[in-house]
């Protein structure tokens, strides 16, 4: 869940005040599956690397210089311009042209060729070339806007900001600015108000998210709610999005209206970020804390609420483990509680690593940051 909803903004001091009503979600029909389009992907890089393989020959047999198989620009000759294919495909599938995404390779060379400068980095690691995934490192600096005139003067490495509202001049000032531009969507729910609502079926949104007008959880299992959300991705990414923060993902704890399982969950969110990767999106974890030993593989970095009010830092350790940022907002009602919540929040043990800020739960520009 989140501290806004969207256009009329909906703050909600008591928005967490049970674990049914933080999003969770999970269905039986896509236990085990893979996203079809995971399938072209790997097919993709299987038929690169051997095509890749046969250059490499060709080129010794033809007594051509550079037979230990290093291609032109520096990278494996199966990776395109950008990295490895051999070891690349971590839980999250590999980036077309820009090597290994967060699930890494095991050596960053594909058979017979050098990664050269563009290979992956291993086990878990970045791509190094122009249009590669952003992995931000524990410590990293950030701001959080999803309502108000949006404030882009502060000088942090990363905003996350609304996908759908956020004015384009306001994102070419931070481009200009060099931020990180990462865009706010919800993975899980159908809000009413976004230009895409009407592309929902009526079966594929269940019941409302207490607290939410116009917000009706969604069928996971659906084909067509994928299809939205691929959309949706690629207007991150033609909105010049470095990455997206895709919410309610963690719906099968909730009362969602459809019999929707871990198992559901997990396959979808992992599609999510598969399908982030392939347009070059980094994509964080959203709360669902229960699901980060299996799911941190696949995402970028981690994004928490309140982990501390409900005890739950400790279960995002994964992320830091993987030398992954972890960001982390405590709330308070109004701005003249931010010092004392400043003061029991920051120095924490719980949440060492972490980039935590103290926010109002409307979203808007105002922040505390921990020293």
């Amino acid at each position: 869940m989140r501290g806004y909803a969207g256009v009329g903004d909906h703050p909600e001091a008591n928005l967490r005040a049970s674990a049914t009503t933080r999003n969770h979600a999970h269905s039986t029909t896509g236990k085990g599956e893979t996203p079809p389009t995971r399938y072209t992907l790997d097919m993709l890089f299987h038929y690169s690397a051997r095509w890749g393989a046969l250059v490499v020959l060709g080129a010794a047999l033809a007594g051509v210089s550079g037979c230990s198989g290093d291609s032109p620009s520096g990278g494996s000759a199966a990776g395109g311009s950008g990295g490895s294919v051999d070891g690349g495909g971590g839980s999250a599938g590999s980036a077309a042209n820009g090597g290994s995404t967060s699930g890494g390779g095991t050596g960053g060379t594909t058979t017979g060729g050098s990664a050269g400068a563009g290979g992956s980095s291993g086990s878990g690691g970045a791509p190094a070339e122009a249009g590669t995934l952003w992995q931000p490192t524990p410590g990293t600096s950030w701001q959080w806007q999803l309502s108000g005139t949006l404030d882009t003067t502060i000088d942090v490495a990363m905003y996350d900001v609304d996908l759908f509202d956020t004015p384009d001049a306001k994102l070419a000032t931070l481009k200009a600015d060099g931020r990180i531009i990462i865009c706010y969507l919800s993975a899980g729910s159908r809000e009413d108000w976004r230009s895409d609502a009407g592309d929902f079926a009526a079966n594929d949104y269940g019941n409302a998210l207490a607290g939410w007008p116009g917000e009706n959880w969604l069928d996971i299992r659906s084909a067509n709610v994928r299809k939205i959300m691929q959309a949706r991705l690629d207007r991150a990414q033609a909105r010049g999005c470095d990455g997206v923060e895709p919410d309610n993902v963690d719906g099968y704890a909730n009362s969602t209206g459809f019999p929707l399982t871990k198992q559901d969950q997990l396959g979808y969110d992992t599609f999510i970020a598969h399908e982030a990767h392939a347009r070059g999106l980094s994509v964080g974890l959203k709360n669902a804390v229960e699901l980060v030993q299996t799911l941190e593989p696949s995402f970028d970095w981690a994004l928490n609420e309140e982990c501390m009010t409900y005890s739950e830092c400790g279960q995002l350790k994964p992320f830091l483990d993987a030398n992954k940022a972890v960001f982390h907002v405590e709330y308070v009602n109004q701005t003249s509680q931010g010092a004392a919540k400043q003061a029991s929040v920051c120095g924490d043990t719980s949440i060492q690593g972490f980039s935590t800020l103290i926010k109002t739960w409307d979203l808007g520009a105002w922040r505390l940051t921990c020293p």
